[in-house]
C-alpha cells in the first residue's frame, strides 16, 4: 500500500479528471459541462472495506447501463474504468474508502444545442469512508420522517438511472433536519413508499420483508439484502408499499453503500415496533458486513497501481 504519511498528496483523497489523477482538493470539472449546469450526468458509488471493493462488478454494470441509457460514449471501456477505480484507491493508501465515479454529458461545441454533439466526460474520486449515520448511532437505530415532497415520477425521469436531480430529496433532507430526524423517506403521487436520499427502504411485517418495486434506484446494497434474506428463508416481496404498511411495520431498515443495512427505530416521532433494533435487521446487518470478506462479493484492491500512476 501507499504509506499514509503527511507527504502523500493523496492521503486525504484522490481524484480522476478525464485521464489525470490529482489530489482530491485539486479536482475540478469545466463550468460549462452540462453535467454541472443541467445535471446531465450519471454516477455510481462503490465502497472499499478492509482493502476490498464490495460488489465492484455490479456497480460498474449499473453505471455503464445508466451511461448507455443516456447515450454517453465514455472515454474508458469497462476494463479501463475498473483499473481507474483501483488506481484511485491505491493512491490514497486507505483501507476503508468511499469511491464515486461520474459520467457527464460534457460541454456543447460553439453554436450547438444538441447534447449528442458533446464529448462526454468521466470523473471520479476516492476519499475516506463516509456513513449516512455513524456506526454508534446505527446500533440503536435512527429516526426517520415521511417527508412532504413528492418523489419525482418515473414518467419524468427514469429513477433506475443513478442521478443528481435531488431537488425533492434535498427538500426532504432539510425537512428531516427541521423535525429532528436523521433521514426522510418520500412517497409517490399514489401515496406509496419510494426511497430516501441515497438509500432504499425495507419493512418487516409478520416475518416477511417488503421493498418498493418502482420509483427507486435498484440499489446494490438493496440487492444484497434481498439475497441475504433469501439465504435465511425470509420471504421477500418486491411490490408497492403503501404508507399504511410503513406505519404498521414491525421493523424498518434502510440500505445504502454509505452504511450498509441501517435500522430505523422511530418513524414520524413514533416507535417502530418496540422502538429497538429488530431481529431481522440485526441479523442482516451482521451478515452484510461478514460478506465483505467473501470472494463472491468482494475484490481485493490492487495497491500496486499507486506506483503505476506516478
Amino acid at each position: 500500500m501507499t504509506a499514509m504519511t503527511s507527504d502523500n498528496p493523496f492521503a486525504a483523497g484522490a481524484g480522476y479528471m478525464n485521464g489525470a489523477f490529482v489530489p482530491v482538493k485539486e479536482a475540478r470539472i469545466p463550468i460549462t459541462d452540462l453535467g454541472f449546469i443541467r445535471s446531465d450526468a450519471t454516477y455510481d458509488v462503490v465502497h472499499v472495506w478492509k482493502s476490498r471493493f464490495f460488489r465492484l462488478e455490479d456497480h460498474v454494470d449499473r453505471f455503464l447501463g445508466s451511461a448507455d441509457k443516456l447515450r454517453f460514449n465514455l472515454p474508458l471501456d469497462r476494463d479501463g474504468l475498473i483499473a481507474m477505480l483501483h488506481r484511485l484507491v491505491a493512491l490514497t493508501g486507505l483501507e476503508d474508502v468511499y469511491v464515486s465515479f461520474t459520467g457527464t454529458r460534457g460541454s456543447l461545441p460553439p453554436g450547438s444545442r444538441n447534447p449528442l454533439d458533446c464529448e462526454n466526460g468521466l470523473y471520479g474520486f476516492a476519499i475516506p469512508f463516509m456513513w449516512i449515520t455513524p456506526l454508534e448511532e446505527q446500533l440503536g437505530g435512527i429516526r426517520m420522517i415521511t417527508a412532504s415532497p413528492e418523489r419525482m415520477a418515473m414518467t419524468t425521469f427514469d429513477q433506475s438511472i443513478k442521478n443528481y436531480m435531488w431537488g425533492d430529496l434535498t427538500a426532504g433532507m432539510m425537512e428531516a433536519s427541521d423535525r429532528g430526524a436523521k433521514v426522510p423517506v418520500l412517497l409517490d403521487r399514489n401515496g406509496n413508499v419510494t426511497e430516501g436520499p441515497g438509500f432504499n427502504i425495507f419493512i418487516i411485517r409478520g416475518g416477511s420483508m417488503m421493498t418498493p418495486d418502482t420509483g427507486v434506484l435498484q440499489g446494490i446494497t438493496r440487492r444484497t439484502a434481498i439475497e441475504l434474506a433469501r439465504d435465511l428463508n425470509i420471504e421477500t416481496q418486491i411490490a408497492p408499499v403503501p404508507r399504511d404498511a410503513l406505519k404498521s411495520a414491525d421493523e424498518i431498515f434502510i440500505t445504502s453503500t454509505a452504511g450498509g443495512i441501517i435500522p430505523v427505530t422511530v418513524l414520524d416521532d413514533e416507535n417502530v415496533g418496540d422502538g429497538q433494533t429488530g431481529p431481522v435487521a440485526s441479523r442482516l446487518h451482521s451478515l452484510y458486513w461478514q460478506a465483505h470478506q467473501d470472494p463472491r462479493y468482494s475484490t481485493p484492491v490492487d495497491y500496486t497501481l499507486a506506483e503505476a500512476a506516478e
